[in-house]
């Protein structure tokens, strides 16, 4: 659908949507009915009014408005703007909560680009427009609907309420054109359909697939920012599944393969996410390995130890080094997996008790636990792990450090030890 077919936006009036301003954070209420007031345009925007019409709760109300960043300011003392490529207000009720404003805005015609083709990125981004022009300056369909607060309507430019109804994700515009003109929307759509369980648009899916080498143009620290977003919203499984089925997975991470044991994986990670237990970097780095290093690493060939933490580092130094990943996170998961492997030798070993007060021990117990869970194997040995933990106190915890005397207490003095003396060696009264 383009900007030509579609003249009028579908307007659903108050009583045929489920959206009430009692869903929406009160201060994000507050910067709408400000700029409504002052005369300016005031919509809901995004995938906000999708989540809500989804019956889904945003984390985030981003605005958008007809007021420029400077006239958003004006309106309100607790804004400050933010951007350089990308100008934004952002309107500030106490550290947690920051309202986003956004001024509507539109691709450029061609007359209006600067010379300078290293200027038109800065100045495609901060070209205003029309509420019209924003909508169809979106990636996908769902992604560009509007709430209107003087009204509490809701607003569509591109035909997204009909592709909500079908569940399917679709690209505003060519398909091939927009992943040419920004590759990381492919796994944008990937993520967006595995978050909402919708399907692809087969236009789409046929961009997408002849489009993949392109995903190797994209900046490293933003692809990587969108796979850390996998592991975040708890789709890291499918996402990957659905890179490797067409084709994109070795564009997105170069060099890299994912077997079914490293989906598995993967799927205990998401749903230990889902569990309230957010994954750091280290923790998705071992997901993405730990099946690549296992299978160097085979416990039963007897390796040293020395030899196993070299390889579970070279496992990871391609990823690490192409996202440019900080040596203290690559060598977080280095660790990990190299503790699951001493794990997966079994109880008994030569200083057992001093491995067990560890502190990175529990997190590779439970990283093996996830594993089992993934491979359906090792749930004994698992089960002998925790309660060999368990018994090093009586709750399951390491021992606490000796806490400082208390203020105005003395410190008892440590007794020092006599050194022993040499036979034959003289002593004092001898000399």
């Amino acid at each position: 659908m383009t900007d030509s077919i579609m003249t009028d936006p579908v307007i659903l009036p108050r009583e045929a949507h489920p959206i009430s301003r009692g869903m929406l954070d009160p201060d994000s209420l507050k910067v709408l009915y400000r700029l409504h007031r002052s005369g300016y345009k005031a919509y809901l925007v995004g995938g906000r009014v999708r989540d809500l019409l989804l019956g889904r709760t945003p984390k985030a109300f981003d605005i958008g408005t007809d007021a420029t960043p400077e006239q958003v300011k004006k309106l309100f003392r607790n804004c400050w703007l933010v951007g350089r490529r990308f100008r934004l207000a952002h309107v500030r009720f106490g550290p947690a909560n920051v309202v986003e404003v956004a001024t509507f805005r539109r691709h450029p015609d061609a007359e209006e680009l600067p010379e300078n083709p290293d200027d038109h990125f800065h100045f495609v981004q901060n070209v205003f427009g029309t509420p019209k022009e924003d909508a169809f300056r979106r990636d996908f369909t769902i992604n560009a609907l509007f709430y209107n607060i003087a009204d509490f309507t809701v607003v569509d430019w591109v035909g997204g309420l009909e592709d909500l109804r079908a569940r399917r994700l679709r690209v505003i515009g060519d398909p091939r054109v927009r992943f040419t003109e920004d590759p990381v929307r492919m796994l944008r759509a990937l993520e967006f359909a595995a978050r909402l369980d919708f399907h692809l648009d087969p236009e789409a899916d046929a961009a997408l697939r002849e489009k993949a080498p392109l995903l190797l143009q994209a900046a490293p620290a933003r692809v990587r920012e969108e796979v850390m977003e996998l592991f975040r919203h708890r789709v890291s499984a499918p996402v990957l599944r659905s890179c490797r089925e067409t084709g994109l997975l070795p564009f997105l991470i170069p060099d890299y393969e994912a077997d079914d044991a490293t989906l598995q994986l993967l799927a205990a990670i998401d749903q230990r996410t889902a569990a309230g237990h957010p994954p750091s970097e280290h923790l998705a780095l071992c997901g993405l390995y730990l099946a690549h290093f296992l299978d160097a690493c085979p416990v039963e060939r007897g390796l040293q130890l020395t030899e196993v933490v070299k390889k579970a580092g070279h496992a990871l130094t391609a990823h690490t080094r192409h996202f440019s990943i900080a040596a203290g996170i690559r060598a977080h998961a280095r660790d990990l997996m190299t503790t699951v492997w001493r794990l997966l030798r079994g109880r008994g070993g030569r200083g057992e008790r001093r491995f067990l007060r560890h502190p990175g021990t529990r997190e590779a117990i439970e990283l093996l636990e996830l594993w089992c869970r993934a491979t359906g194997e090792h749930g004994e040995l698992v089960a002998q792990w925790r309660e060999a933990l368990a018994a090093l106190t009586p709750d399951g915890r390491h021992p606490p450090r000796e806490e400082p005397a208390a203020e105005g207490q003395r410190k008892p003095r440590r007794r020092r030890r006599r050194r022993r003396k040499k036979a034959g060696a003289p002593s004092a009264e001898q000399e």
